[in-house]
């Protein structure tokens, strides 16, 4: 009972300076400290030292920013946080490369992609569920097994996302774009038979595009052409309308076809251009595709899906060919769809040319 007595006699103020007293009470509770001026004072400044100190920290509170909002935290937190956000630790894991890839979807241009080697592919998405199970996708899983990419199950829902509402087929897949080639106006085919190039003029339908695409690797056109201006990309939208035609066959962008049109004109070409089925007045010879016959090398021409030709390369035209319409159209209806006029056109000449 000696210790107590000895510091009874103590002032407040005495038992604060006091060492032996402050560590006999040390951790006691403030509220049930004696209610004096000095030792709340003292408490007060202890209080405003440590929120002084935290305001310094390197480490800022959170910011909620509402149900579903952004918290805020320091680069150190983040790290340490990664295993938990397994989102942001795949984008931290993700090659630059593949920031820019392109999702081919559809089962043909999936497998063609895979087996043409014209793209670096990165990753092979499968809707989950019995879709993984048809022969169709299998036969897609095992050429991306056979060629070392992954292979991820997803939901309808991701796939859908993924190929903005395309129809995927079950199946997507992460690659590199494809664009066009490079043409050099001084190269020529090394095909059979007398030559035939399709040259398309500002084509900007996607669906038109593979569409054209389909059809002239279907009935053997030796090259395809595009300006590259105020034309649509090679996009995997081309791609699935093409059935994958456009991952096997090469098709070339140029800046100029007037030039390169001319040019071709010098080394013996003929460049045949294309109308509605009721021409106006041309100084131009207008035939019907039926009635032609491809004696040389030819570049036949495809205008764009309004306006056809433009006048630039229609002046370097030496005939001009049309689809004779099979009955009386009515106003407004003087023409086929630009895919459709091409599948016709190149079977007519194709045929006939012992290509």
């Amino acid at each position: 009972m000696g210790p107590p007595a000895e510091t009874s006699h103590l002032s407040p103020e005495d038992r604060n300076r006091d060492p032996a007293f402050k560590r006999r009470h040390r951790g006691s509770n403030p509220s049930t400290a004696p209610h004096h001026p000095a030792v709340a004072e003292r408490i007060a400044d202890r209080k405003r030292s440590f929120k002084d100190k935290s305001s310094k920290n390197d480490i800022p509170p959170p910011q909620n920013h509402g149900r579903g909002g952004v918290f805020k935290v320091s680069s150190e937190l983040r790290k340490l946080s990664l295993e938990d956000f397994p989102a942001d630790k795949e984008r931290q894991l993700r090659p630059k490369q593949e920031d820019t890839a392109d999702v081919v979807f559809g089962i043909a241009p999936c497998i063609l992609a895979l087996t043409q080697g014209r793209r670096k592919v990165y990753q092979l998405l499968v809707k989950d569920g019995e879709t993984s199970l048809r022969a169709s996708v299998l036969s897609v899983c095992e050429e991306a097994h056979r060629r070392g990419v992954q292979v991820s199950r997803v939901s309808k829902k991701d796939l859908d996302k993924m190929s903005s509402g395309g129809v995927h087929q079950g199946v997507c897949l992460r690659a590199s774009p494809l664009n066009f080639l490079t043409f050099d106006s001084e190269s020529n085919t090394s095909g059979h038979g007398i030559p035939l190039w399709l040259v398309l003029e500002r084509i900007q339908d996607p669906m038109n595009l593979g569409a054209i695409l389909r059809s002239a690797y279907f009935l053997g056109v030796d090259r395809v052409i595009s300006s590259l201006r105020y034309s649509c990309p090679l996009s995997p939208v081309v791609s699935k309308a093409s059935s994958g035609v456009m991952e096997a066959m090469r098709v070339y962008g140029c800046d100029s076809l007037e030039d390169m049109l001319r040019t071709k004109v010098k080394q013996g070409w003929q460049v045949v251009g294309t109308v509605g089925a009721d021409p106006e007045e041309s100084r131009i010879p207008v035939a019907s595709c039926s009635d032609f016959q491809v004696t040389r090398p030819t570049m036949l021409l495809m205008g764009s899906e309004g306006e056809g030709l433009s006048g630039k390369l229609l002046s370097v035209c030496q005939t001009l060919l049309t689809i004779p319409a099979g009955r009386d159209l009515a106003p407004g209806i003087e023409s086929l769809n630009v895919s459709v006029a091409a599948g016709i056109m190149l079977h007519s000449l194709l045929t006939k040319s012992g290509h």
